[in-house]
């Protein structure tokens, strides 16, 4: 399961302090997805194996939803299961940067799961769709 911080270089760097995120990400997200496949779930609703990709939506687009949910879309799988998030809070040192220095809106997340399902992403976690409001 894993994270999908940022679509953007630049972001990432300024916010995480890390070289080559997106880059480094993308090809361990392909990797998985090569060993694993597509998220199976049980008739009882279990995870059996595959991939499960989650993405927390940042305030003022900084997560790079776009980006991220159209690279998952075009370049892994239109199957990929989906964890996006909405329940980002300010904490550590948010207040360093207005964008990152409040929650993330209603209107904000709507967007993000608008994006998700206009690339194909049809295999949204059950939490995606309630949102934490």
């Amino acid at each position: 399961m894993p994270d999908m911080k940022y679509g953007d270089e630049t972001l990432a760097r300024k916010y995480s302090h890390v070289r080559d995120y997106v880059r480094v990400n993308r090809e361990a997200v392909r990797e998985m997805h090569r060993q694993v496949g597509d998220l199976v779930i049980d008739a009882e609703g279990l995870a059996e194996r595959g991939l499960l990709v989650r993405h927390l939506a940042l305030p003022n687009g900084v997560s790079g939803v776009e980006t991220v949910t159209r690279f998952l879309a075009e370049e892994i799988s239109p199957d990929t299961y989906l964890n996006l998030m909405g329940q980002y809070r300010p904490c550590h040192r948010a207040s360093e940067h207005a964008e990152l220095d409040r929650k993330t809106t209603r209107a904000e997340f709507a967007e993000a799961l608008a994006i998700a399902w206009r690339y194909g992403l049809h295999r949204l976690d059950g939490g995606s769709l309630q949102g934490t409001w």
